[in-house]
């Protein structure tokens, strides 16, 4: 009977949680289909996981022809953006699917790469104007500074000479506003709208305005010529920026309104991209990696006709939760069915939400990771979130039944200060450099949702008139480890640190362009060091940082994550405001800072993120220590 009580209950909770995942996951109206299902244009890097320009790592001539043969049935047209480097094959394999192409000479800072370049773009031209119906030279290298507006034009005149295609630049739409002898020199004007990149952040809603806008504002500037808004696009997955959030709905939602929008007003696009670049994530974090209609490894993310779905894999993700929570139960059923009815309910209730907090880590963990260390950081993060996870459960269950241990409460508590120092690590990068960076909430999903669990659980068994301070007592338990036991685990995680921070190191120095970039060893070695201080997905410092944590007494440690909170707006509210765009949009400082201060407290990951250090500074403010430690 009582094994039958637990089945059931457990049925139940699968039931709630299956029906709450495919609520949120239910398929979304997005806008008008994709006419035809085929795009006008789309930008086609054929990079996969593995591949970078950076490293000079590119796809084979039988990669390129199968990504031609699946975006054959998709768009009309494709543009790259160079020549060389593997992409010399793609006008042959173009002819062959029936696509024509926009194709791009890559310049940069050096002229004989550049000149090389152009050599080859103006072969292709020349050898297939069938396919090769527009040439554009440079992509928004005015805008990354590496070049002066006279060098870019004295390339664009010697392609303009060679072929008889339309030649033009590619840049952000403001600066053809900013270079107008580049506007003149060109045939037609090549210019990026990006609503989220843009200096003020849009809400996917006004996306569609704002793109016609600024075209608008390009077409009242120069009458005379034709216009490629030649990328526009949306992420489906990484850090919010203002009121700009990545999701696959989103990303559907922009690109259908942008096709009926260049349908409605005979706009000239180019949807940027084909395919995620994993490599981009070296220079743009996980957002710049998720612009593609299809991920790395050639999957949908949404289709051009039809509903979209969040997270079609949904069905899954439940499965695995509740294969996780079984085996749970399972391990402890003959503990659970002494339980009374309420608490069974409760502690499967928490059960199966740490399991499904969990798989949706792991997968979120894992989908963003695009090498290596970053793999390794994300089972990292997930071990540690696993463990904590089953302790906490461990000890919820023996609180159910007045059994606890203390060094059960140990282990918590050492656990949850390895996550303060991750937090604390992952909320200086954003402080600092946090552009890029993705606002890490997922991170704590265990540690957060175990404390404030735990409180809630207790209070229904002990009483709701308790302080703060004995409910986390009994989750962390009331005394530490010996000082000789500290001191020793702190040398060993702040040598492990400091041996993985050097491996880090080094494998971002030969994961990249570095060579090239710091042509001396000991500034590609700084330049390397100083990147895994804010490059999220490693483990180096945050095992140097546990190493510091663990000593300290546990008031410092929430004093430095509430430091955090205003750390991160201000660095947060300082990017906005020092965009060029947004100085020519509000002159005065004070209506800068107050807009900008609302597109920071606009962003729901960041106020996830804040809640999060809270939730775990306040235990950490209340904790009342035994005067004794335990003994050795």
């Amino acid at each position: 009977m009582k094994i039958t009580r637990l089945l059931l209950f457990f049925l139940l909770i699968l039931i709630v949680n299956g029906l709450l995942a495919w609520l949120s996951n239910l398929p979304q109206d997005v806008g008008m289909d994709v006419p035809d299902g085929k795009i006008s244009s789309v930008s086609f890097a054929p990079f996969r996981e593995g591949q970078s320009p950076l490293t000079k790592v590119y796809p084979s001539t039988e990669e390129i022809d199968a990504d031609l043969h699946l975006l054959a049935d998709q768009t009309h047209s494709i543009r790259t953006y160079a020549s060389l480097d593997g992409m010399q094959n793609v006008p042959a394999l173009a002819r062959k699917y029936g696509l024509t192409m926009i194709q791009g000479a890559w310049i940069g800072s050096t002229d004989k790469t550049n000149q090389a370049e152009i050599a080859q773009l103006i072969k292709d031209a020349n050898e297939y104007p069938d396919v090769i119906k527009r040439v554009i030279v440079g992509n928004e290298v005015l805008l990354r500074g590496e070049l002066k507006p006279e060098q870019l034009l004295a390339y664009i005149r010697q392609v303009k000479q060679a072929v008889k295609q339309p030649v033009s630049y590619a840049d952000v739409w403001s600066f053809y506003l900013r270079y107008p002898e580049i506007a003149k020199e060109v045939d037609f004007f090549t210019v990026h709208i990006l609503p989220y990149w843009e200096d003020e952040p849009l809400d996917i809603a006004t996306t569609a305005a704002h793109v016609d806008k600024n075209y608008q504002r390009i077409r009242a500037a120069y009458a005379d010529k034709p216009i490629l808004i030649g990328e526009s696009g949306w992420p489906s997955a990484g850090r919010q920026r203002g009121w700009a959030i990545p999701s696959v709905l989103n990303e559907a939602k922009f690109v259908r309104s942008l096709v009926q929008l260049a349908n409605d007003k005979h706009f000239d696009y180019n949807i940027v991209e084909a395919f995620n670049q994993p490599w981009k994530s070296k220079l743009e974090g996980v957002v710049g990696a998720n612009w593609g209609l299809y991920s790395a490894d050639r999957q949908r993310v949404f289709p051009l006709t039809g509903a979209v779905t969040e997270n079609p894999r949904w069905p899954q993700h439940t499965f695995y939760a509740g294969l996780i929570s079984l085996l749970v139960i399972a391990s402890q059923a003959k503990t659970l069915v002494s339980l009374t009815s309420l608490r069974l309910v409760m502690f499967l209730g928490f059960t199966q939400l740490f399991c499904a907090l969990l798989i949706n880590q792991i997968c979120g963990q894992w989908y963003t990771s695009y090498n290596l260390i970053e793999r390794l950081h994300a089972l990292f993060i997930c071990g540690l979130s696993l463990l904590l996870g089953a302790l906490i459960l461990q000890h919820t269950l023996a609180m159910l039944r007045h059994k606890m241990s203390a060094k059960t409460g140990i282990w918590i508590h050492y656990l949850m200060l390895a996550f303060v120092a991750i937090a604390l690590y992952r909320s200086q990068g954003l402080a600092l450099s946090g552009r890029y960076l993705s606002i890490p909430y997922p991170v704590t999903y265990i540690p957060v949702a175990g404390l404030l669990g735990f409180k809630l659980i207790r209070h229904w068994v002990k009483g709701h008139n308790l302080s703060l301070a004995p409910e986390i007592n009994d989750l962390f338990g009331i005394q530490f480890l010996p000082t000789h036991w500290l001191k020793s685990a702190s040398l060993l995680l702040g040598v492990t640190g400091g041996f993985v921070i050097a491996i880090e190191t080094v494998v971002i120095m030969n994961g990249s362009n570095y060579e090239q970039a710091y042509p001396f060893l000991t500034d590609r070695i700084y330049e390397a060091f100083m990147e895994t201080t804010h490059y999220s997905q490693l483990m180096g410092w945050s095992l140097l940082m546990t190493a510091a944590v663990i000593r300290l007494p546990l008031r410092i440690c929430a004093y430095a994550l509430m430091f955090m909170i205003p750390a991160i707006i201000v660095g947060e509210t300082s990017a906005f405001m020092t965009g060029h765009d947004f100085i020519e949009s509000y002159p005065n400082l004070d209506e800068r800072l107050w807009t900008a201060l609302i597109y920071t407290f606009s962003n729901q990951q960041l106020l996830l993120w804040f809640a999060s250090l809270l939730v775990l500074a306040l235990p950490l403010w209340h904790y009342h220590q035994q005067k004794q430690p335990t003994k050795h």
